[in-house]
Formats: C-alpha cells, structure tokens, sequence
C-alpha cells in the first residue's frame, strides 16, 4: 500500500534594519522541526525592487533549510547503520 505524508513549508518574509529576512518552516507530522534563514539587502546603487529581495532572501532561507535537513538525515543514517555517513547534495 503506498502512504502519502505532507510535509509544509511555511515561508515569512519582513524587512528589518534595511535588509529583507525570509524564514522557512519545515512542518512534519504536526511539528516544526527546523527553520532555514536567509537575508538580502538592497545595493544602494540598484533600483529598489522589492520583490527582488524577497526572491534572494527566500531562495537563501530554502537553501539553508535544505542544508539543515541533510545534515539532519546524515545524523539520522549514522544513528541506523552505526558509522560515519556522507550524503551530499
């Protein structure tokens, strides 16, 4: 029988002092189990378009999120089969 699970991601994007900062939250199970961060600032000499540092500081923030989940599976293979493991991306 095949299962399904969902897994989210919740993503909250603000501006604090001068740069954006998105936060991504890994839901499973009806927890949050981690959250990536990631930042953008605008170049003084670039035109301010806002969307544009949502875009890097997301793309940041699932970036790290997804760092922080390997590292979390290689610690959670190395637990099963009782040795150092390396998963990469």
């Amino acid at each position: 029988m095949d299962v399904t699970r969902t897994w989210t991601v919740r993503i909250d994007i603000g501006e604090h002092d001068g740069r954006t900062r998105a936060l991504a939250h890994l839901h499973t199970r009806d927890t949050e189990r981690m959250v990536g961060v990631g930042f953008a600032r605008l170049n003084p000499a670039d035109r301010d378009v806002p969307e544009i540092g949502d875009e890097i500081a997301v793309a940041r923030s699932l970036s790290d999120l997804s760092h922080r989940l390997l590292d979390a599976a290689t610690g959670d293979l190395e637990q099963v089969i009782g040795e150092r493991a390396r998963l990469v991306m």
